[in-house]
């Protein structure tokens, strides 16, 4: 039994590894490597890229129109409750009915029985709350406004034919001369051409005083509105862009957004101090827009077709003009030249070496290539193969280039563009040059972030 004891005392040590060993010297290289990969992808300026497309800028010239008809304001002669009988937006004769003004001034509620909406009025309630929805802003709460309206002025359509007793009354309101029949006021009605302001064209600022909804008026106060004539015009305010692209053009062809109607009508451009107004004269289809201010209007322009490119792509570079003469022509690429340059050391001697050059561009009238500036600097002399003639480049040989950067070979390599048209965001070019772009090439999307032979991660 001691002879067990004693053998359990006996203590066996295991050995001790340090801390700093091969593996956590791997782990820790592999850690900062890692910490500082992550450091240079979080700070460096990540380009980009945009693939370039076919296509114009016909779908970029869309307008609120203002639309102003010929209006004449017709007010209550007398005070009392009003009952309205005409269809807001139908076109009433002379002297019929469109109202009546009670002096009784009785509100009484009326109440219809086996009363059902028929498939027609439906529609039309449809159509004025989803159209409430699709327009809906927060910060045009006057917009839910002109909804009660329109939905209160349908429904007194749909039970004007149920009411017998307004045939018995005597004070009715008829209409002065024949036209469509308007109930809501807003400040434009003797608006015209010459008082037209851009501060007009702020749907924020617009209201509309729907007159159906109220029960009891004042002599003298506004009942309905009649647009007298067919004739009406629609104004939008145009930027000095596309007053340069339409000056002189006298027809327009254009869409409603609205129901995606097309129409060509008479166009003019109207000025008022520095604002211009495009002006377009409509002769009719007054019966589908009459209750309607504002119409959202898309201009369709024949654009020139091309290549699509965002303006943020494009930017100038300086080039080097080099005479055919003095270039040495690669046969396998039309893209790339070499040339016999002559550069002089401080101490007045020189050495001969041979350039190879990207060919931005190629004029066969001048017989004239341009290369990039960075290749060769001011004082460098360009000698021709197998003779004695040699040109000093001065800075009379630069020629800055409008351009974009294509990125098909995972550098930056200016090419050179022809702008044919152009709006706030995209130009569009020309594809029909070797030396520029094709479509599905890929660009820089931001011209400012990179520079020529720039490698793109």
């Amino acid at each position: 039994m001691a002879l067990f004891d004693k053998k359990n005392k006996k203590v066996t040590k295991y050995r001790r590894y340090s801390f700093l060993n091969i593996g956590t010297l791997l782990f820790g290289t592999v850690f900062v490597y890692m910490v500082i990969c992550m450091f240079a992808y979080l700070t460096e300026t990540h380009i980009m890229p945009y693939e370039v497309v076919r296509g114009n800028l016909s779908g970029n010239f869309r307008y609120q129109a203002l639309s102003l008809r010929t209006e004449e304001v017709v007010r209550a002669s007398q005070s009392g409750s009003i009952r309205y009988y005409a269809r807001e937006g139908s076109k009433v004769s002379a002297d019929s009915t469109v109202c009546s003004v009670n002096e009784s001034g009785s509100t009484d509620p009326v109440t219809y029985e086996n009363f059902e909406p028929n498939e027609r009025d439906v529609e039309r309630l449809h159509n004025v709350m989803s159209g409430f929805v699709t327009d809906f802003s927060e910060i045009s709460f006057q917009r839910t406004y002109n909804m009660k309206a329109g939905i209160e002025s349908i429904l007194a359509d749909m039970t004007k034919d149920l009411n017998t007793d307004y045939i018995s009354v005597q004070n009715r309101c008829n209409a002065p001369d024949s036209g469509f029949v308007i109930y809501g006021t807003d400040g434009f009605e003797e608006v015209t051409s010459a008082g037209l302001t851009n501060d007009m064209f702020d749907l924020n600022n617009y209201r509309l005083e729907s007159l159906r909804t109220r029960k009891q008026v004042k002599a003298g106060d506004v009942i309905y509105k009649l647009i007298t004539e067919e004739e009406w015009r629609l104004y939008f305010p145009m930027d000095n862009n596309l007053v340069t692209e339409l000056t002189g053009q006298e027809n327009i062809r254009f869409r409603f957004l609205k129901d995606n109607q097309t129409f060509t009508a008479p166009f003019s451009i109207i000025r008022n101090g520095s604002d211009s107004f495009g002006e377009i004269i409509m002769n009719n289809s007054l019966v589908r827009y009459a209750t309607d201010r504002f119409l959202e209007i898309e201009l369709v322009l024949n654009r020139k077709e091309g290549l699509k490119v965002p303006v943020s792509a494009i930017v100038d570079k300086e080039f080097y003009n080099i005479p055919e003469g003095f270039a040495i022509v690669n046969e396998d690429t039309e893209k790339e030249i070499t040339l016999k340059v002559e550069r002089f050391r401080s101490d007045g001697s020189s050495e001969i070496s041979y350039v190879t050059a990207n060919v931005y561009s190629y004029n066969e009238e001048t017989g004239v290539y341009l290369i990039n500036k960075n290749l060769l600097k001011e004082g460098d002399c360009i000698l021709q193969e197998n003779s004695a003639k040699r040109k000093e480049l001065t800075d009379n040989d630069v020629t800055v280039l409008h351009g974009v950067y294509n990125i098909n070979k995972g550098y930056a390599v200016f090419r050179e563009i022809t702008v044919i048209d152009q709006n706030e965001e995209y130009c569009i070019v020309e594809s029909n040059n070797i030396y520029s772009l094709s479509a599905y090439d890929y660009i820089v999307l931001n011209a400012s972030e990179a520079d020529v032979d720039q490698i793109i991660n």
